[in-house]
């Protein structure tokens, strides 16, 4: 348990990562927002459905449920360096399936609504899984917490 709890929470990564981990987990829980809530201009869960089912995601409104969970829950647990491997693999997973299902035949560019916009944010989190919450994080705290306990 000890060992589970030291790859899950613990890294020494310091600043680097929460000047990666913070903006990404406030665009991440932004465009979240936007399905889930239909904040910031979004369309929220039956409006992003629809779209989702329109471009063959089905059934579109779990998809935009799944979608938007991941980002909004897991860019506001990147923030915070909650959990920061778990949320940004399911991040990395999201922005996989949204890079080549839904980007790919659009070219490269942001502006034709290609893949330039999901790579960079599937780059980013998967060095996010990589590296952890790092030494500024809730992951450290809970992580450090816990192995006091299981040395007690």
């Amino acid at each position: 348990m000890k060992n589970l709890i030291q790859k899950a929470l613990i890294s020494d990564a310091g600043l680097e990562v929460v000047i990666l981990r913070v903006p990404i987990g406030l665009i991440l829980a932004a465009h979240g927002s936007q399905k889930l809530f239909a904040w910031f201009g979004g369309y929220g869960l039956d409006g992003t459905g629809q779209w989702m089912a329109s471009v063959g995601l089905h059934p579109g409104f779990a998809m935009a449920l799944l979608a938007g969970s991941a980002e909004f829950f897991g860019g506001v647990a990147l923030i915070l360096g909650l959990l920061t491997r778990p949320a940004a693999t399911i991040n990395a997973v999201t922005m996989l399936v949204a890079l080549f299902l839904v980007h790919w035949g659009n070219g490269f560019f942001l502006d034709t609504h290609g893949i330039e916009y999901a790579l960079a944010l599937l780059s980013a989190t998967t060095a996010l899984i990589f590296m952890g919450g790092g030494q500024y994080s809730l992951d450290a705290l809970i992580g450090t917490k816990l192995l006091e306990a299981k040395d007690e």
